[in-house]
C-alpha cells in the first residue's frame, strides 16, 4: 500500500459514516472522494484480491444477474467483494472496495465481483483489470445519456478487443443478442491469446490465483463444442466456439413471440448491415437469427436453458445444460428475463469452473434484489415492485404480470431525474395494451404522472379506471387501501359513475358501501379480492424514493445493508 493511501481512506471511511448518520445510503459518496483524492485508489484495492475480479455489465438485470452469481460462488465456498446494492459506477465500486480494505494491504475477500454501468465498463475495466467480463444484453434506454445501441457496443468492443483493458479477460457473452455475440466474434477474429493461457498456474481450491485464467474444465468445453451441446435447432453449429468466449441461450421455441416487437432493438448485421432473418423471438430482439446475406448466424451456446416454465410473478424453471451436464433449475424469480439472468451468472460460473452442483444451489437460493420483483408487505397488503426502466424490461414485466390471473391494481411511478433519462417517449414503446381489460385500478405518479395515465388511456384502460396523484407517499396510501377508490384522478369522468362489468362492480358496491347503502349478494362476494397485490411499476429513482420511504416506515429492508 502506498504511504499516502491509508490516510485516504480513513478519511473516505469517515465522509461515508458521516453521511450514513444524515440518512444517506453512503454507497457512492465515500468512493468518490476517495477517487478524487487518489486515482489509482481503485486499481491499488483491487489488486489486493487474490483472486481478481470479474465484471458483469448489461442494460437489464445487472443486478439480478450479479446477485445469482454470487449466490453461486457463495455455494462454492468463495468470499466476495461485491457491491450489491447496485451502485455500479467508479465511486460506487471504490466505495465497495473501501468497505473491504484492512490493514496493511489485506482486503476481506477473494475474489470482486462488480456489476459495472454499461458506459464506465472501459474506464473500470482498465482499472480492474478483470479475469471474466460478462456481456449480457444490450437494449434501448436512456438515449439522451447513452446514445442508440451502436454507441455503446463499439465502446465495449474497444474494451475487449486485442489491446483493449479487458483484452485479457475471458468473455461470457449472450448468443442471443446480435450486438452482443458479434463482440464475442470480433474478439475470435483478432486472433488474440494472451500468453498467461499457456502457462502453469497456481490454484486456491481449484480455482485459478490471479489475471485471466482458463477454468480446468476448459479443454473439455472446447471438446463439448460441435458436439449435442452446440447443436442450435435452428442451423448447423459453429465449427468451434472461439477461444476465450463463452456463449449462453435459451433453446425453447414454446417461448417464441408471434412477431418481434414494433420497438426492438438490434435488426441488422453488424458484418453486413443487412436486416436478420429471425428464427425465434423470445424477449426484445433476443432469439434465433441468421443473415441470408453473409451467412452470419446465432453462435451455438455452451450454456443453455430449455424447457423453460414461466410460473407469472413467482417464479421460473428451467432445464439448465452445462458441459458438465443438465439439472433443473427453480427461479425465485418470475419471467423469461430472470431466465436469462441465471443463465448469464451460470456460465460466469461455468467459467470459472464452478461446479454444476453449485450453479443449481446458488441459483435456487437467489431472492429477489432490490426493487426487482421484490416482495414487501404495504399496509397489510402483499406489495410487489418490479422496475420498469425501457421498453424491453417494461414488456417482459407487462408480459409476466399479464400470466397472472384476474384483474389488477397498479402503481406506475414515472420519473424523469438524470438516473431515469429525461426522455420518457419510452413509455410509448411499451405495451401496456397487454393489461387491456385486466386492470382494475391503476394510480399513477412520479414526476411524469400524467403522461403515464395519458399512455395507459391510450393503451385501451378505461379513464375511470385511472388516477393520477403525483405526490408518491399519497399515491401509495391510495394504492394500497383495503378498498381503493374508483378513478377520481384528472383523466376520470362521467364514466365512472357509470356501471361497470365484471371486476368494475367491486368499485360501485365501495361507493355505495361509503354512502350507507347495502351492498347486492354479487357485489359483497367481489370484496373476496380485497386481498390481491398490489403490482407496483416504478422507474429507477421512483424505485429508490420508494424504497427510501418503506424502509423509513419499516415495511423494508435497507437497500445498502
Amino acid at each position: 500500500m502506498s504511504a499516502t493511501l491509508g490516510p485516504k481512506l480513513a478519511l473516505a471511511r469517515a465522509v461515508g459514516a458521516v453521511s450514513r448518520v444524515r440518512g444517506g445510503g453512503g454507497t457512492s459518496l465515500p468512493g468518490k472522494l476517495l477517487v478524487r483524492m487518489d486515482s489509482s485508489a481503485i486499481a491499488e484495492l483491487a489488486a489486493r484480491l487474490p483472486r481478481g475480479s470479474v465484471l458483469v455489465s448489461a442494460t437489464n438485470g445487472k443486478t439480478t444477474t450479479a446477485a445469482m452469481a454470487a449466490s453461486i460462488l457463495e455455494a462454492a465456498g468463495i468470499s466476495l467483494v461485491h457491491n450489491q446494492a447496485g451502485a455500479n459506477m467508479a465511486g460506487g465500486i471504490a466505495s465497495t472496495l473501501l468497505g473491504a480494505a484492512g490493514r496493511s494491504g489485506t482486503i476481506a475477500g477473494e475474489l470482486g465481483l462488480f456489476e459495472v454501468d454499461e458506459l464506465w465498463l472501459d474506464r473500470l475495466a482498465g482499472q480492474l483489470h478483470p479475469r471474466v467480463v460478462v456481456l449480457a444484453n444490450l437494449f434501448r434506454d436512456q438515449l439522451d445519456r447513452y446514445g442508440e445501441l451502436e454507441t455503446i457496443a463499439e465502446r465495449w468492443a474497444g474494451t475487449v478487443r486485442a489491446g483493449g483493458p479487458a483484452e485479457r479477460a475471458r468473455l461470457v457473452c449472450n448468443a442471443d443478442d446480435p450486438l452482443v455475440a458479434d463482440l464475442g466474434r470480433e474478439r475470435a477474429q483478432s486472433d488474440y491469446e494472451p500468453a498467461d493461457l499457456k502457462r502453469e498456474r497456481a490454484e486456491v481450491g481449484g480455482v485459478p490465483v490471479q489475471g485471466d485464467h482458463e477454468p480446468a474444465a476448459f479443454e473439455l468445453e472446447q471438446a463439448e463444442v460441435g458436439g449435442e451441446l452446440a447443436q442450435d435447432a435452428h442451423g448447423p453449429a459453429d465449427a468451434h466456439e472461439p477461444a476465450g468466449v463463452l456463449y449462453f441461450g435459451v433453446d425453447d421455441d414454446s417461448l417464441a413471440l408471434a412477431s418481434m416487437a414494433h420497438a426492438a432493438d438490434a435488426k441488422h448485421c453488424r458484418r453486413c448491415g443487412a436486416p436478420y432473418v429471425f428464427d425465434a423471438v423470445y424477449l426484445g430482439h433476443l432469439g434465433h437469427y441468421h443473415c441470408e446475406s453473409c451467412g452470419q448466424r446465432r453462435p451455438s451456446p455452451t450454456v443453455l436453458a430449455r424447457s423453460v416454465v414461466l410460473e407469472g410473478v413467482r417464479s421460473a424453471r428451467f432445464q439448465l445444460s452445462t458441459p458438465d451436464g443438465e439439472a433443473e433449475v427453480k427461479l425465485a424469480l418470475p419471467g423469461l428475463y430472470n431466465v436469462y439472468n441465471a443463465l448469464a451468472a451460470a456460465a460466469l460460473g461455468v467459467a470459472l469452473g464452478i461446479s454444476l452442483a453449485d450453479i443449481v444451489a446458488g441459483l435456487e437460493s437467489t431472492t429477489a434484489a432490490f426493487g426487482r420483483a421484490e416482495t414487501v408487505t404495504v399496509a397489510g397488503r402483499e406489495t410487489r415492485i418490479l422496475l420498469v426502466k425501457n421498453p424491453a424490461g417494461a414488456n417482459e414485466v407487462l408480459r409476466t404480470l399479464a400470466l397472472e390471473p384476474g384483474c389488477h391494481d397498479l402503481l406506475g411511478v414515472l420519473n424523469d431525474n438524470t438516473a431515469d433519462g429525461h426522455d420518457v417517449s419510452w413509455i410509448w414503446d411499451a405495451d401496456f395494451e397487454l393489461l387491456v381489460g385486466r386492470v382494475r385500478l391503476a394510480t399513477c405518479s412520479g414526476t411524469r404522472a400524467p403522461e403515464l395515465a395519458l399512455r395507459l388511456k391510450y393503451a385501451g384502460i378505461e379513464p375511470e379506471r385511472i388516477r393520477v396523484i403525483d405526490d408518491l407517499p399519497h399515491a401509495l396510501a391510495a394504492a394500497t387501501a383495503e378498498y381503493p377508490a374508483s378513478g377520481g384522478g384528472r383523466l376520470a369522468d362521467n364514466a365512472a359513475k357509470q356501471s361497470p362489468t365484471g371486476e368494475g362492480r367491486l368499485m360501485v358496491a365501495e361507493e355505495s358501501a361509503a354512502a350507507g347503502e347495502q351492498p347486492r349478494a354479487e357485489e359483497s362476494s367481489s370484496r373476496l379480492n380485497r386481498a390481491a397485490p398490489l403490482y407496483v411499476l416504478p422507474t429507477y429513482t421512483a424505485m429508490l424514493a420508494l424504497r427510501e420511504l418503506l424502509v423509513r416506515r419499516g415495511e423494508a429492508d435497507s437497500s445498502w445493508q
